[in-house]
């Protein structure tokens, strides 16, 4: 028995499926085989129609997803046997322009971070040169490491402070993090799969598994002297924490919702960590603006609404 529901919109997308049912001998066609699967034979007797007649409304309701048919075995041969392939149908309506929502937003430089633990294979490099050298730990407290544009590691993690913009009336909604990342192979390697979790003010939201350290071609933007055989460009990736949980390009990471983020505190923390117990320690590179394929840094935005103020109570002499 199907238990699917198609959910359309009124967009000439779906006009398969108005024009499919802009039929009084279609609508019949649904009904009877809402009774029981019936093969082409059955339903053109059932209406007393040719078979080539039925076959044609057949084919139309098929493009419109509707039904289904399936050649089977029958007695003497084959069958095209009918049924319906959804038992639903809801239509979406226009409902005029979202209003815009409101959000503070800022740009967080992927060498401004303010804590660290890393493990070779490690590094950072500004747009113009690589900062001290390759997989020395020490050198993420060098003072040019805020000039970073791209770093790497195998395991640990970089831990980022977020100001609190909030001002008190406004009511976090919806925070979003965007960024470029990928995994951290010996050279490159596209087939490389590593766990990277998130943690925002100490808690744990979930991890996504990068599948590679993505080489092969250039960056779009990566600078002229980094070399070919090194790390190229990540994935861009949007986590987002709401009322109804946290995720990751709209993939669900965790149950954890924005009430349980302490957004109250004057000031954030966001941390990007390659844990010791994790599947696949595959590494983390995060590629800032100038690296990568996507010119940003580390993007925050929350989202808030107005609260409503109370009126002012008044006393009666």
């Amino acid at each position: 028995m199907c238990h699917t529901c198609m959910k359309i919109d009124a967009t000439e997308r779906w006009l398969p499926v108005y024009e499919a049912l802009a039929s009084n001998v279609r609508l019949r066609i649904i009904n009877l085989l809402a009774q029981k699967p019936m093969n082409i034979k059955e339903l053109a007797e059932k209406l007393n129609l040719s078979n080539a007649i039925m076959t044609m409304h057949i084919r139309k309701l098929e493009k419109a997803g509707i039904i289904k048919a399936e050649i089977t075995p029958c007695r003497g041969g084959i069958q095209k046997l009918c049924s319906l392939a959804i038992d639903s149908l809801e239509i979406s309506f226009p409902t005029g322009q979202k209003p815009e929502r409101k959000y503070h937003e800022i740009s967080i430089p992927v060498g401004h971070y303010t804590d660290f633990k890393v493990t070779p294979t490690c590094g950072l490099a500004s747009h113009e040169k690589v900062i001290g050298h390759f997989d020395d730990p020490r050198y993420f407290l060098d003072p040019e490491r805020v000039n970073a544009r791209i770093l790497w590691f195998t395991q640990g993690y970089v831990e980022y402070k977020i100001p609190n913009y909030l001002l008190p009336n406004q009511q976090p909604e919806e925070l979003e993090i965007s960024m470029e990342l990928g995994s951290e192979a010996p050279g490159v390697n596209d087939n490389w799969p590593s766990d990277i979790s998130f943690f925002i003010n100490g808690v744990y939201i979930g991890n996504w598994t990068s599948p590679g350290d993505f080489g092969g071609k250039r960056g779009i933007y990566t600078p002229s002297w980094w070399s070919n055989n090194i790390n190229q460009y990540g994935l861009l990736k949007v986590i987002r924490v709401n009322d109804k949980g946290s995720f990751i390009d709209g993939e669900k990471l965790s149950e954890v919702t924005i009430e349980d983020l302490s957004l109250t505190l004057k000031q954030w923390s966001f941390r990007i960590a390659v844990l010791d117990d994790a599947k696949h320690i595959g590494g983390v590179t995060l590629y800032g603006k100038g690296f990568g394929n996507y010119d940003q840094d580390i993007v925050v935005r929350v989202y808030y609404s107005i609260r409503p103020v109370s009126a002012p109570q008044t006393s009666s002499s």
